[in-house]
Protein backbone atom coordinates (compact mmCIF):
# COMPACT_ATOMS: atom_id res chain seq x y z
CA UNK A 1 0.00 0.00 0.00
CA UNK A 2 0.69 3.28 -0.40
CA UNK A 3 1.33 4.50 3.46
CA UNK A 4 3.91 2.25 3.94
CA UNK A 5 6.14 3.80 1.32
CA UNK A 6 6.17 7.25 2.63
CA UNK A 7 9.05 8.37 4.66
CA UNK A 8 7.98 11.11 6.92
CA UNK A 9 10.67 14.08 8.03
CA UNK A 10 8.46 15.11 11.41
CA UNK A 11 8.73 11.63 12.44
CA UNK A 12 12.51 11.91 13.04
CA UNK A 13 13.80 9.12 11.06
CA UNK A 14 15.64 10.98 8.02
CA UNK A 15 19.05 12.84 9.20
CA UNK A 16 19.59 15.85 8.62
CA UNK A 17 23.44 17.17 7.78
CA UNK A 18 25.00 20.03 10.26
CA UNK A 19 25.95 22.85 9.19
CA UNK A 20 27.17 24.60 11.67
CA UNK A 21 30.45 24.35 10.66
CA UNK A 22 29.88 26.78 8.12
CA UNK A 23 28.05 28.52 10.00
CA UNK A 24 29.82 32.29 11.88
CA UNK A 25 30.27 32.01 15.29
CA UNK A 26 28.47 34.82 15.96
CA UNK A 27 24.80 32.86 14.85
CA UNK A 28 25.84 29.88 16.15
CA UNK A 29 23.91 30.03 19.08
CA UNK A 30 20.54 29.47 19.05
CA UNK A 31 19.51 31.26 22.12
CA UNK A 32 21.52 34.37 21.69
CA UNK A 33 20.59 37.77 20.04
CA UNK A 34 21.81 38.17 16.45
CA UNK A 35 20.85 41.67 16.19
CA UNK A 36 24.47 42.81 16.81
CA UNK A 37 26.00 41.16 14.12
CA UNK A 38 23.48 42.17 12.01
CA UNK A 39 25.16 44.62 10.41
CA UNK A 40 27.83 42.71 9.62
CA UNK A 41 26.11 40.28 7.83
CA UNK A 42 23.60 43.02 6.55
CA UNK A 43 27.40 44.73 5.07
CA UNK A 44 28.40 41.49 3.33
CA UNK A 45 25.30 40.67 1.60
CA UNK A 46 25.76 44.56 0.22
CA UNK A 47 29.09 44.24 -0.78
CA UNK A 48 28.53 40.47 -2.45
CA UNK A 49 24.77 42.12 -4.18
CA UNK A 50 26.84 45.06 -5.35
CA UNK A 51 29.89 42.83 -6.83
CA UNK A 52 27.64 40.58 -8.32
CA UNK A 53 25.55 43.97 -10.18
CA UNK A 54 29.10 45.41 -11.55
CA UNK A 55 29.76 42.33 -12.90
CA UNK A 56 26.97 41.62 -14.16
CA UNK A 57 26.95 44.79 -15.50
CA UNK A 58 30.54 44.42 -17.58
CA UNK A 59 29.67 41.14 -19.04
CA UNK A 60 26.38 42.99 -20.26
CA UNK A 61 28.56 45.53 -21.78
CA UNK A 62 30.92 43.00 -23.01
CA UNK A 63 28.21 41.12 -24.64
CA UNK A 64 26.57 44.04 -26.58
CA UNK A 65 29.79 45.40 -27.72
CA UNK A 66 30.71 42.44 -29.05
CA UNK A 67 27.60 41.62 -30.98
CA UNK A 68 27.74 45.74 -32.07
CA UNK A 69 31.72 44.94 -33.54
CA UNK A 70 30.35 42.14 -34.97
CA UNK A 71 27.80 44.47 -37.46
CA UNK A 72 31.14 46.35 -38.13
CA UNK A 73 32.93 46.16 -42.01
CA UNK A 74 35.74 43.39 -42.15
CA UNK A 75 39.50 44.72 -42.73
CA UNK A 76 38.84 44.05 -46.64
CA UNK A 77 36.03 46.04 -46.93
CA UNK A 78 37.46 48.97 -44.68
CA UNK A 79 40.84 48.46 -46.81
CA UNK A 80 38.85 49.14 -49.91
CA UNK A 81 37.00 52.05 -48.33
CA UNK A 82 40.11 53.99 -47.67
CA UNK A 83 42.39 55.64 -51.18
CA UNK A 84 44.88 58.57 -51.07
CA UNK A 85 45.45 60.73 -53.83
CA UNK A 86 47.96 63.45 -54.97
CA UNK A 87 46.11 66.44 -55.92
CA UNK A 88 48.98 67.50 -56.99
CA UNK A 89 49.13 64.98 -59.94
CA UNK A 90 46.19 66.23 -61.68
CA UNK A 91 47.13 68.91 -63.85
CA UNK A 92 44.12 72.29 -63.86
CA UNK A 93 41.92 71.71 -66.66
CA UNK A 94 42.27 67.73 -66.59
CA UNK A 95 40.09 65.26 -64.59
CA UNK A 96 41.15 61.46 -63.63
CA UNK A 97 38.92 59.13 -63.10
CA UNK A 98 39.38 56.59 -59.49
CA UNK A 99 38.01 53.44 -58.39
CA UNK A 100 36.45 53.49 -55.14
CA UNK A 101 34.27 51.12 -53.28
CA UNK A 102 33.27 49.39 -56.80
CA UNK A 103 32.13 53.14 -58.07
CA UNK A 104 33.74 55.07 -60.15
CA UNK A 105 34.87 58.80 -58.61
CA UNK A 106 35.71 61.63 -60.46
CA UNK A 107 38.54 64.07 -59.58
CA UNK A 108 38.52 67.45 -62.00
CA UNK A 109 40.76 70.13 -61.56
CA UNK A 110 38.95 73.15 -62.51
CA UNK A 111 39.98 76.27 -64.26
CA UNK A 112 38.75 79.30 -62.87
CA UNK A 113 36.79 79.56 -66.26
CA UNK A 114 34.84 76.62 -65.20
CA UNK A 115 34.71 77.73 -61.49
CA UNK A 116 32.78 81.21 -62.82
CA UNK A 117 30.25 79.51 -65.23
CA UNK A 118 29.02 76.86 -62.65
CA UNK A 119 28.76 80.08 -60.24
CA UNK A 120 26.95 81.77 -63.03
CA UNK A 121 24.17 79.19 -63.63
CA UNK A 122 21.15 79.80 -61.72
CA UNK A 123 20.48 77.36 -58.94
CA UNK A 124 16.41 76.97 -59.48
CA UNK A 125 17.11 76.00 -63.04
CA UNK A 126 19.16 73.17 -61.71
CA UNK A 127 17.70 69.30 -60.96
CA UNK A 128 19.06 69.79 -57.58
CA UNK A 129 18.82 73.58 -57.07
CA UNK A 130 21.88 73.41 -54.86
CA UNK A 131 24.60 76.26 -55.91
CA UNK A 132 28.29 75.68 -56.57
CA UNK A 133 29.63 76.93 -53.23
CA UNK A 134 27.24 74.77 -51.52
CA UNK A 135 28.41 71.40 -53.67
CA UNK A 136 32.30 71.79 -53.35
CA UNK A 137 34.67 72.38 -50.28
CA UNK A 138 37.26 74.09 -52.15
CA UNK A 139 35.99 75.75 -55.48
CA UNK A 140 39.49 74.30 -57.16
CA UNK A 141 38.21 70.50 -57.04
CA UNK A 142 34.90 69.21 -58.53
CA UNK A 143 34.87 64.99 -56.82
CA UNK A 144 31.57 63.34 -57.98
CA UNK A 145 31.18 60.01 -57.13
CA UNK A 146 29.57 58.05 -60.08
CA UNK A 147 26.25 55.79 -58.68
CA UNK A 148 24.58 54.26 -62.07
CA UNK A 149 22.25 51.48 -62.19
CA UNK A 150 22.60 50.78 -66.39
CA UNK A 151 26.33 52.55 -66.31
CA UNK A 152 25.25 54.80 -69.04
CA UNK A 153 26.36 57.51 -67.16
CA UNK A 154 29.93 57.53 -66.69
CA UNK A 155 31.36 60.99 -68.05
CA UNK A 156 33.49 60.86 -71.26
CA UNK A 157 36.92 62.91 -70.18
CA UNK A 158 37.06 66.54 -71.35
CA UNK A 159 33.52 66.49 -72.90
CA UNK A 160 31.85 68.75 -70.69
Amino acid sequence: SVGTQVRSVHAGNVDVPDFSYYRRTSTKDPTSDNRASADSRNAFSYVLAGGLGVGGAYSAKTLVNQFLSSWSASQDVLALAKIEIKLDEIPEGKNITFKWRGKPLFIRHRTAEEIEQCRAVDPASLRDPQADEERVKDAEWLVILGVCTHLGCVPIANAG
